[in-house]
């Protein structure tokens, strides 16, 4: 590992340990020639879907572009920056365990929209109102009815387009 304040090549492990939250490791080292200590991270590299957009177009998921769309959504909320990193955590790994190798847009939005919704009601009208396009009043009527109704009617579950399930009784 190079020293980022001189450049040398020659470091040393002054101590390891796992971090916090337990998806890395924390190594603290120290630069032989110049003496500076640093702190590196060391992590599991996982492969994301790519996503699938509406024009078929496909890209990489993007951590980055995922926290401004929930920021858009919760911008001037009352929602700790915790929460929001716990929430994107959750739909990385629902996305990993999806195993898919590509996802469309949909289904992301639905992960997005399953995370605000326990988040913060406004922010997900918010996101809900630019994602599921209301052409009218109506429309959005209809999502806050839906919004509030009784929790046993609203499915908890979201697969990939490409993992069908049949239906029971069908």
């Amino acid at each position: 590992m190079k020293c980022p304040f001189c450049g040398n090549a020659d470091t040393q492990v002054i101590d390891s340990r796992t971090s916090e939250e337990g998806d890395a490791i924390r190594r603290r080292r120290q630069c032989s020639s110049c003496g500076k200590r640093f702190t590196t991270y060391e992590r599991a590299e996982l492969f994301l879907p790519a996503i699938v957009k509406k024009d078929g177009s496909r890209v990489e998921f993007s951590r980055d572009k995922l926290r401004g769309s929930l920021m858009l959504a919760l911008r001037k909320r009352p929602v700790r920056a915790e929460a929001i990193d716990d929430a994107i955590s959750s739909i990385e790994e629902k996305l990993l365990v999806s195993a898919a190798r590509e996802v469309d847009t949909k289904f992301l939005g639905e992960l997005v929209m399953q995370q605000l919704k326990q988040l913060d009601t406004v922010a997900y009208i918010r996101f809900a109102s630019v994602y599921k396009s209301f052409e009218d009043l109506q429309s959005f009527s209809e999502e806050i009815a839906h919004l509030t109704a009784p929790a046993e009617n609203i499915t908890g579950s979201i697969k990939p387009k490409s993992r069908t399930t049949a239906k029971k009784g069908a």
